[in-house]
């Protein structure tokens, strides 16, 4: 009874988000206290489910919070705008080399973790550039959806917090072993972006171009660099801070990597830095806290209410009844692999599933039922989770693909076909790498 009362959550919850009907919040708490109920358990029982599932991801929401808070604040000092002119200058109009600088800039833009502001910062840069070379603007969708994937395995970025969230794990020890991964991810990154520079080159080799482009070029180089500068309002880019803003963060991001204290902390101490040092004037703290809280309080209130979710469902045993029936129904010899057979189809699933529905509800059931034949449940979310984080920005369930599709003017069924094979492949690549270096 618990098994069918716990899968009927989970399906319940899948289908509500896909359809767009309810937000997360409401969902990850309102169907599983139906259920709970449903199950036999009185209110105080559910309360108590509560308060263990919200005493796992408080440190992931406080995380969250001052994190997106910090890098918030350093995109709108701009510290990150040299490094991405510098960027596009160098290019020089070169098709391959555009292709791969676009994959630096992407990274660069995407370290605050947002994909809204990745796109806002490198799409309005790079359009022009990729149209006067008559580079598919599909490719450079392609590239910087891909390459903030990669980035977005930092703790802040999305994904690892909701694995925190559900495994009860900081965020922060999920990712340390996924650096390595990231930086391989990367080189293959560009690896791949210089082929497919070489097949872009071929293909503007073949058209009929009856327009001297160099002039041209020239001008959308200068159009590129102009754009970036122009994102930030003078009166809140900071030029002179660059380099104390610079060491700040890299010296946030030591911290992390080193885990001698919590994440969360970090941040706060960052962000308590970050604001006086920029904008010295409290009026200008508070205006810079109210701007970027809207995403901060959003993501914190979803991660509270996953842990709300997995309170109720692990502390009244739906979880681990539901993971002992599903095995039953399983051939034997897949059980052990499930984790590695989800991962390598990530991709596809995120057609399918949004991220919160992928990692809330299919993941615990995955963790529960490979644990069991020893499996470590980090190695069952590092399959999952890098099967489908490249995915993320090929998903109609993605907000900021939508923002990114508006900015360029492109249509999501042809990004669809353009991106759909070559970000599964690059994902079951990652997952073999992976593998190999003893991640999973």
């Amino acid at each position: 009874m618990l098994s069918i009362i716990g899968f009927a959550t989970i399906l319940i919850i899948v289908l509500l988000l896909l359809s767009g009907r309810i937000t997360p919040i409401i969902g990850l708490v309102i169907i599983p206290i139906i259920g709970a109920l449903l199950a036999g358990f009185d209110i105080t029982e559910i309360g108590v489910f509560f308060s263990e599932g919200i005493d796992k991801v408080i440190n992931v929401v406080i995380m969250f919070i001052f994190a997106i808070l910090f890098f918030g604040v350093m995109q709108d000092a701009g510290l990150f705008d040299p490094i991405i002119n510098k960027m596009i200058a160098i290019s020089k109009g070169d098709v391959i080399a555009v292709a791969v600088g676009t994959v630096l800039i992407a990274a660069i833009a995407h370290l605050d973790g947002s994909g809204a502001s990745t796109f806002l910062i490198t799409i309005p840069a790079l359009l022009p550039l990729y149209k006067r070379l008559r580079m598919s603007p599909y490719l450079l969708l392609l590239l910087v959806g891909t390459s903030a994937s990669i980035i977005n395995m930092v703790p802040w970025g999305g994904p690892i917090g909701r694995v925190g969230a559900v495994l009860g794990v900081d965020p922060t020890e999920l990712w340390r072993p996924l650096i390595p991964l990231q930086i391989i991810a990367l080189i293959l990154l560009i690896g791949m972006a210089v082929i497919l520079g070489i097949r872009e080159k071929r293909r503007i080799a073949r058209l009929d171009v009856r327009d001297d482009v160099t002039s041209e070029t020239a001008a959308a180089l200068e159009h590129a660099v102009e754009t970036v500068e122009d994102k930030k309002e003078n009166s809140l880019a900071r030029p002179k801070l660059l380099w104390l803003n610079l060491l700040l963060t890299i010296g946030l991001i030591a911290m992390l990597v080193w885990g001698i204290i919590p994440a969360g902390f970090i941040f706060m101490i960052a962000l308590s830095i970050a604001l006086p040092l920029n904008y010295p004037n409290v009026n200008d703290q508070m205006e810079r806290i109210k701007a970027h809280a809207p995403n901060a309080l959003l993501m914190a209130a979803i991660i509270l209410a996953a842990g709300s979710f997995l309170g109720i469902l692990g502390g009244s045993g739906m979880l681990d009844s539901l993971a002992t029936d599903l095995v039953t129904f399983l051939p034997a010899v897949l059980v052990p692999y499930l984790h590695i057979i989800i991962g390598f189809l990530g991709v596809p699933f995120e057609l399918v599933l949004n991220t919160d529905a992928y990692y809330f509800a299919l993941l615990p059931v995955v963790e529960q039922i490979v644990t069991s034949y020893g499996v470590e449940a980090a190695s069952a979310a590092y399959a999952l989770t890098i099967g489908n984080i490249i995915g993320t920005f090929i998903s109609p369930f993605s907000p900021a693909l939508w923002l990114a599709l508006g900015l360029a003017g492109l249509e999501m069924g042809k990004h669809i076909r353009y991106s759909f094979f070559w970000m599964w492949g690059f994902s079951v690549i990652l997952i073999v790498v992976a593998m190999l270096i003893g991640i999973i």
